[in-house]
């Protein structure tokens, strides 16, 4: 059971928690009379306060939360936690109102108290990285399944527990609504939780009150240099996972530099896997078989220990993916024998990734892959995996976010050029930027690095989409990165419903093929 809209999952069966509790357990100054007023949860927006909330007021971009006490209380809050500026503004709502220095930086471990994180019983996984992070964590589901565990996970497709699952709308929740989740898992009984962390969600707090059991780090590469200054500040980011404030063991991929000084600079144990034969480390993937349907992988270990598997997916990417996940789980007390038995039983790791080089065409036709990267280094390895299967020539279908790293977008357009025979550009979430500029700066890249190359500018995707399909017939392949799992394309503010997968499949309709 799916439902489209993001929402956020939360306990069905609270547990109040004395306001006054709260107020004692972090020391905080309040206004107002907070005897016998209890909350059951927290809500950083006045538009998903329900009945007991805690609503939590802090600085935006456009104004500060707390202006927005009132309606909180309306919408039933019971309580108001800001700063000092933001009790000014909360000032005459009707609730009480507690004063923090930083209400974004108390967020998680407020949350955390309210919703009883501490009593979860589940292991915690963490997955940070440039790429991969989403695999990982289904990955990560699909075997726990696979062992008989009820698990969930968080990631930025979806949020889940068991069958049940909602949209997300950030890679990692605000911390409200993380903590909301994970109690939510606990009435369910769920033991295991795998959770996508970004860098930004490190920075923004958005995972503070939990200490994850194990972290994983997949790699780094070019992307959100509009969030941090450089490469640099972007790595030590997500180096503060990997401290004991947040992790108590990490599994790192060593297969670059970046992850090498991971390990040099963690501050907790660690244990090293690489996909190299040159790079020594504890852990090595070696890939033994693949095509388009699947990899099959060996993963190798201390003191002997070996499993063989595949992974339905194709690309020593995914294989390498797949590695990690089990090491976590070795690494979290999971036995390595019994993970192969599973894995052994059903022909493999059984795992849906949504909208990663996901195959939506038929048995006749082209391949069409639609794929959520959107970095230069994952068009590089996509395009390299789906090359090996294409007899014919390779179609790319891509644009490039409005609003976001910009630096990167001369690498995305050289790449496709070079490792595509065609390339189709169109607009990829334009938000509030030009579309037309984007397209000319990956046309222009595209154009530098293959001056003979094969171009197409189609500014509507459904339109760009047909035009790769017009090009392509049996033998051939199409690859539509960056729209991946979304159902949406967004434009000057405005969210217009748009499903590649969908639309794609209905284009193949169309034409016949499907």
């Amino acid at each position: 059971m799916t439902n489209l809209a993001p929402s956020a999952l939360r306990p069905q069966n609270p547990v109040p928690r004395s306001l006054s509790g709260l107020v004692d357990e972090f020391n905080l100054a309040w206004s107002g009379d907070i005897a016998g007023v209890s909350v059951t949860g927290v809500s950083l927006s006045s538009r998903t306060v329900q009945p007991g909330d805690l609503y939590v007021g802090v600085p935006g971009q456009h104004s500060h939360g707390a202006s927005f006490a009132r309606a909180a209380a309306e919408a039933g809050a019971a309580a108001v936690l800001t700063d000092e500026a933001g009790a000014l503004l909360a000032a005459g709502c009707g609730l009480p109102v507690i004063v923090t220095e930083n209400a974004r930086a108390a967020l998680g471990t407020v949350a955390a108290w309210i919703y009883r994180t501490s009593e979860n019983p589940a292991t915690l996984f963490a997955v940070t990285g440039t790429n991969g992070k989403t695999s990982v964590v289904y990955l990560l589901f699909g075997i726990l399944n696979q062992l008989g565990v009820t698990s969930g996970l968080t990631s930025t497709a979806e949020r889940r527990i068991g069958d049940l699952a909602v949209t997300s709308s950030l890679t990692t929740p605000e911390a409200s609504e993380l903590h909301a989740l994970l109690a939510r898992m606990r009435e369910a009984d769920v033991r295991a939780v795998g959770i996508e962390v970004s860098a930004q969600a490190l920075s923004r707090h958005r995972v503070d009150g939990l200490v994850f059991d194990v972290a994983a780090f997949t790699n780094l590469s070019h992307d959100h240099l509009d969030d941090y200054a450089a490469m640099d500040d972007y790595f030590q980011a997500k180096l503060e996972l990997f401290t004991p404030d947040r992790s108590r063991r990490g599994i790192i991929t060593v297969d670059s530099d970046w992850g090498r000084r991971i390990v040099e600079a963690s501050r907790i144990p660690v244990t090293t896997i690489s996909n190299r034969p040159d790079v020594p480390a504890d852990w090595r993937m070696t890939v033994v078989g693949e095509n388009a349907s699947y990899t099959e992988f060996v993963l190798e270990g201390p003191d002997g220990r070996r499993l063989q598997s595949r992974v339905p997916l194709m690309g020593w990417y995914m294989a390498a993916n797949a590695a990690l996940a089990i090491v976590m789980l070795v690494e979290s007390g999971f036995d390595l024998e019994l993970i192969a038995h599973a894995l052994e039983r059903d022909g493999g790791i059984d795992a849906y990734i949504p909208g990663r080089a996901e195959l939506i065409s038929g048995p006749r036709g082209p391949l069409v892959y639609v794929d959520y990267g959107h970095s230069p280094d994952a068009f590089l390895n996509t395009l390299a995996a789906i090359r090996k299967f294409t007899p014919g020539r390779l179609i790319m279908l891509f644009g490039a976010d409005g609003d976001r790293d910009t630096t990167k977008r001369a690498d995305m357009g050289a790449i496709a050029a070079r490792g595509a025979d065609v390339v189709v550009i169109t607009d990829f979430h334009p938000r509030y930027e030009d579309p037309a500029s984007i397209r000319a700066t990956l046309l222009s890249a595209a154009r530098e690095a293959m001056p003979a190359g094969e171009f197409y500018e189609v500014p509507n995707p459904q339109a760009a989409f047909r035009k790769a399909l017009s090009l392509a017939g049996e033998g051939d392949a199409i690859l539509y990165a960056g729209p991946g799992h979304e159902n949406y394309h967004e434009v000057a503010g405005v969210k217009i419903p748009y499903s590649a997968r969908d639309d794609s499949r209905q284009a193949l309709r169309d034409a016949g093929w499907l």
